[in-house]
Order: C-alpha cells, then sequence, then structure tokens
C-alpha cells in the first residue's frame, strides 16, 4: 500500500484552473508594466511636470483595468465584489493624483498613500479569499506591505523635502510580487 501526499494548493477544477490561467497572465502583464513605468518615471520624477503627473496617473488607472480583467475573468474563484470596490478605488486615486498634481508633492503623496492602503487592504483581503486557488501569498504579503507602505507616504509627505521617489519606488515590490504569484500560479493553471 502506498500513501500519497495531498498537496493542499493543488485545484480539482476546471474553472478555478482557467481561471488562474486568466491571473497568471495578467500577473505576467502588471509585472511588466510596473517594472517599465518605474524605470520611466524614476527618469522624469526630479519634480511636478505634466509628464510626470500623466504617469502617476496612470498608474492607478492601470489598476483599474487589471481589477475589471480579473473580475471578469475569475468569476469562477469567488464574488468580484471587493475587485470592483478597487476599481472605485483606484478610479478616485487616478482623479486625486491629477487634482493634487498641480497641489504639489505632499498632496499627490498624501493621495497615493490613501491609495495604497485601501488597494493593499482589497489585495490583502481577496489574496486571502483565493488561498485555494494557490500562488496568493505573494499577493496577500503585497496588500499587507502596500498599507504600510500608505502610512509611509504619507510621514513623507511632512518631510522638509517630500519626493517622488517615494511613491514610484511602490511599483518595484508589487512588480516582484506580482512576478512571483504568477510563477506560483504555474501550477494551479496546469491542474485540470
Amino acid at each position: 500500500m502506498t500513501t500519497q501526499k495531498i498537496n493542499m494548493t493543488t485545484v480539482a477544477s476546471p474553472a478555478v484552473s482557467t481561471a488562474a490561467a486568466a491571473l497568471r497572465r495578467l500577473y505576467f502583464a502588471r509585472f511588466v508594466f510596473a517594472t517599465i513605468w518605474a524605470g520611466v518615471t524614476f527618469t522624469v520624477a526630479d519634480g511636478l511636470n505634466p509628464l510626470t503627473v500623466t504617469l502617476l496617473v496612470l498608474y492607478p488607472l492601470v489598476d483599474v483595468a487589471a481589477a475589471i480583467i480579473d473580475a471578469r475573468s475569475s468569476r469562477s474563484a469567488g464574488s468580484p465584489t471587493l475587485l470592483y470596490v478597487n476599481v472605485a478605488v483606484s478610479l478616485l486615486a487616478a482623479v486625486g493624483l491629477a487634482v493634487a498634481g498641480s497641489s504639489g508633492i505632499p498632496e499627490v503623496l498624501r493621495v497615493w498613500g490613501a491609495w495604497a492602503v485601501v488597494a493593499g487592504l482589497v489585495q490583502l483581503i481577496v489574496g486571502a479569499t483565493r488561498r485555494r486557488m494557490g500562488g496568493q501569498w505573494s499577493m496577500i504579503i503585497s496588500g499587507g506591505l502596500s498599507m504600510l507602505a500608505g502610512g509611509s507616504f504619507f510621514a513623507a509627505a511632512s518631510a522638509d523635502n517630500p519626493a517622488l521617489t517615494n511613491a514610484i519606488g511602490y511599483a518595484i515590490p508589487g512588480a516582484i510580487f506580482f512576478l512571483i504569484a504568477a510563477i506560483r500560479l504555474g501550477r494551479a493553471a496546469r491542474t485540470s
């Protein structure tokens, strides 16, 4: 008689497997976007100018698109309600950043910080509800770190010389966590 070890992250449902494959592609795309965005934005972030503000507004708008794609492709993996909350929060952040861009770096950091806290909380909860799918621990950790980073953006806004690099640097760990999640979702995406 042989014993077989059961992997708790193995997915038996074809619907969940399909959702995992879609999320894997989305997470890879988010990794690529965040990496390129950070590289480009670092080069123009000496101060607030129309290009910098446009790039700052673009980041949460991509989050909106990603949440919509996620909600549509992963309905079988759970309720998309929190993803639609994220859409609303990210749209508000984009508008807030556009307005704050004319007010100064401290205001931009405050808006970015508020967005990071709320979006991070949503990401943490969504990741926790998708644990059975696999590959979600990096999303849970990323959500928690996003909440902490949001608080640091508020603190940075009150500094004598606040810098946009604080907000831009936020994209790099997020990109890495998306890459890790995409790689780890490979097993769930192949399971049918």
